[in-house]
């Protein structure tokens, strides 16, 4: 969907100082990273950096503070975490901005690394504030993008800088992710499968509507299945439905028709009172759900019919999860289809903090093609739409 971006690979860094965003919005807890998945993923493009001799500063955010600073959302953490990975010391400043970064950059030799403190302690990186931007790129010759779950913002460290310095390029991350997500768009092998779940179908109407023109089956659960079935005038209870996005669910479901897309929803669903752990559970078929009962996963029948359909596909991409995955008594729906996608053969792409958790804990991570690192971006991407943050990156000589 992009031409090729400018590449970390092609930049001389030797003897420079390097910008480079990455994204370490991670879990802390009693001041330690928990789940160092996306610090791992940053590595291959620091080892290059290091590799070319440029000094290395780390920038990104941790949550949202609204622009105060929040000693819990600190990123000093994870630079003792980041300093383990790599078996090299990781400095930190505790700001990202002003004479004490100054300072701190001045003093870095070739080969070393500094990590600035969360960007969004400044309200004008939310705000993309030019002056905000100008200032982060005075320390810098050299821009990188490596934070993928990052670039669907115009944000001063994902847009301005780069702006600022009137070139950036993408880190390796930034690359892989592009790669794997324009195959399933631009050139997948038939027959493609999509995968849709989550609660609501307000966030995902640009992605439906792709993949109408884009998948040869589209299977949806979760929460946002309801909102369908109601669409075709099943009474489902008291289960989550978006009533303004009824006439949404009937214009998607005319356009499968006249596609030739197949929309599969659930034929049943695992029903309760209430969504919480230890509440007794039925199946029951969608047709005959319980006025006083709400769907929470989709059902064994639907579980297998949603399997068949992975096993006759080449491509499969799949976002959000079929049921309240976090609520061990509605999990099951979401953990069989993700064994589902890593037994079949197809080319797969999971995006979706959910869906990529729920590939970790079926034991199948191995066996997705590509995991992305970003939910809301990948979104987005898988939507049709324009990234900021890749685009306003330089184009290959």
């Amino acid at each position: 969907m992009y031409p090729r971006k400018r590449s970390i690979r092609d930049l001389e860094l030797s003897g420079r100082t390097l910008f480079l965003r990455v994204d370490y919005n991670v879990p802390i807890q009693a001041g330690r990273v928990v789940d160092d998945t996306r610090v791992r993923a940053s590595i291959p493009s620091i080892r290059v950096a290091l590799e070319k001799g440029a000094r290395v500063v780390l920038a990104s955010h941790l949550g949202r503070p609204k622009g105060r600073r929040d000693p819990a959302l600190s990123l000093e953490p994870v630079s003792g975490c980041l300093s383990s990975l790599l078996g090299n010391p990781v400095r930190f400043v505790g700001d990202c901005l002003g004479p004490p970064v100054r300072r701190a950059v001045d003093s870095l030799g070739p080969g070393e690394i500094l990590l600035l403190e969360n960007l969004r302690f400044h309200s004008a990186e939310v705000e993309n504030d030019l002056d905000f931007a100008g200032r982060l790129a005075a320390v810098a010759e050299e821009y990188v993008n490596d934070a993928f779950g990052t670039a669907h913002r115009s944000h001063a460290s994902t847009v301005g800088v780069p702006t600022v310095l009137g070139r950036g390029a993408a880190g390796l991350l930034m690359e892989k992710e592009l790669r794997h997500l324009d195959r399933v768009l631009s050139d997948p092998r038939p027959p493609v499968v999509a995968i849709l779940g989550g609660a609501k179908v307000s966030g995902k109407i640009g992605v439906i509507e792709n993949f109408l023109s884009l998948a040869d089956t589209i299977l949806m659960g979760g929460g946002m299945a309801f909102t369908f079935l109601k669409a075709l005038g099943v009474d489902v209870g008291q289960s989550l439905v978006e009533e303004s996005c009824l006439e949404t669910a009937r214009k998607a479901l005319r356009e499968a028709k006249k596609s030739g897309t197949r929309l599969v929803l659930p034929e049943d669903v695992v029903v309760a009172r209430e969504c919480v752990a230890g509440e007794e559970t039925w199946t029951v078929p969608v047709e005959s759900l319980p006025p006083d009962r709400m769907g929470l996963d989709i059902g064994p029948g639907t579980r297998r019919r949603f399997g068949q359909e992975i096993e006759k596909a080449e491509t499969v991409i799949w976002n959000g999860p079929l049921g309240v995955f976090e609520v061990e008594e509605f999990a099951a729906g979401t953990l069989e289809v993700a064994r589902s996608v890593g037994a079949s053969r197809a080319f797969s792409v999971v995006g979706g903090g959910e869906s990529a958790a729920a590939v970790v804990r079926a034991g199948i991570r191995d066996r997705i093609d590509h995991v992305s690192t970003g939910g809301g971006a990948s979104l987005d991407y898988l939507a049709g739409k324009t990234l900021p943050g890749v685009a306003v990156l330089s184009g290959s000589d």
